[in-house]
């Protein structure tokens, strides 16, 4: 599979930006961090004068095997109501794109549902769910290279549109214990340090969640290989999420990375290919247990921290 190539931004002009910056008529620094993102977004684009066109945010769907194994506070068929919320206009991610102008485009990568043909939904479903890793891998590997393939095709698309800058989330029940084991696999933080509460699950389904992703790793070891931990403990929307951040950032995009789920496909991503860091601004710090240790393994620094937790690019 050829993987969407990313160079490194060229620092060429970082001392004509910052002295731009500095000129402003303002105390030097005195913007903080919206200074930092001035001058990442110039590097980025190559430009002393950088511009953000036609935001856009990309929300995938996708049903996780391992949801029947009781690692959520909600049934497996929330996620499929959810899609049905976003294309309807009345989730929170509808509203906050809605009011900031943003173009909104809700992926079906592989939710346990039958849309048929319903307006506004882009279906890219590789299955309907993940298998659940407790009894081997998540998906094999064709239909992991397939969803990163269809992530990328997709962001190609968008970026004809005239867009630079693209946000990712997702949606899908039971993908906070997905997203828990790719970063234990990939971070070896300690798995309890991974695991949170995802939808809301009180102590004991927190517990339970823990035995269950702890038996699945009994199952299916440590993979070294970043493509092949996505297929033994990833999601079909994650996957595709990574795709489709690897092909924005080789097209010198600039992306908003969501919570703890997109951070998951993130670290992914910079797995394969670690120029993707230099593209990505990193919106907010989840409530999600794991997120805060997994931003400091990326070294990246969180724009805010409104202790969200609702995903969806929110």
């Amino acid at each position: 599979m050829q993987l969407a190539k990313i160079v490194p931004v060229d620092e060429g002009i970082i001392k004509n930006l910052q002295d731009k910056i500095d000129q402003k008529t303002k105390p030097a620094g005195a913007l903080g961090m919206l200074e930092e993102l001035a001058l990442q977004v110039g590097l980025i684009q190559q430009t002393l004068t950088p511009k953000l066109v036609k935001p856009h945010i990309v929300v995938f769907a996708a049903d996780h095997g391992i949801a029947k194994e009781g690692v959520s506070a909600y049934p497996q068929e929330v996620t499929y109501q959810m899609v049905l919320n976003f294309l309807s206009g009345g989730a929170a991610i509808n509203v906050f794109a809605k009011q900031h102008n943003i173009q909104l485009t809700v992926v079906d990568a592989g939710v346990n549902h039958d849309f048929g043909n319903i307006t506004g939904l882009v279906d890219s479903k590789i299955a309907p769910g993940t298998a659940s890793f407790l009894k081997g891998c998540a998906m094999n590997s064709g239909q992991c290279k397939k969803a990163i393939l269809a992530g990328t095709d997709l962001v190609e698309m968008i970026s004809k549109t005239g867009t630079n800058v693209i946000g990712f989330g997702e949606m899908g029940i039971g993908n906070t214990a997905s997203a828990s084991l790719l970063m234990h696999v990939i971070t070896r933080i300690p798995l309890e340090e991974c695991v949170g509460k995802g939808t809301g699950l009180d102590g004991q389904g927190y517990s339970r969640k823990i035995r269950v992703l702890q038996h699945a790793l009994n199952t299916n070891g440590l993979p070294e290989h970043p493509l092949e931990v996505l297929n033994t403990y990833g999601g079909f929307e994650i996957a595709m999420m990574c795709g489709a951040m690897l092909k924005a950032a080789s097209l010198r995009m600039v992306l908003l990375v969501d919570g703890f789920i997109a951070s998951a496909a993130f670290l992914v991503a910079s797995q394969l290919n670690s120029n993707i860091k230099d593209y990505a601004i990193f919106c907010h710090q989840s409530e999600e247990k794991g997120h805060q240790k997994l931003l400091d393994f990326l070294e990246a620094r969180p724009v805010l921290n409104l202790k969200m937790r609702l995903g969806e690019g929110t």
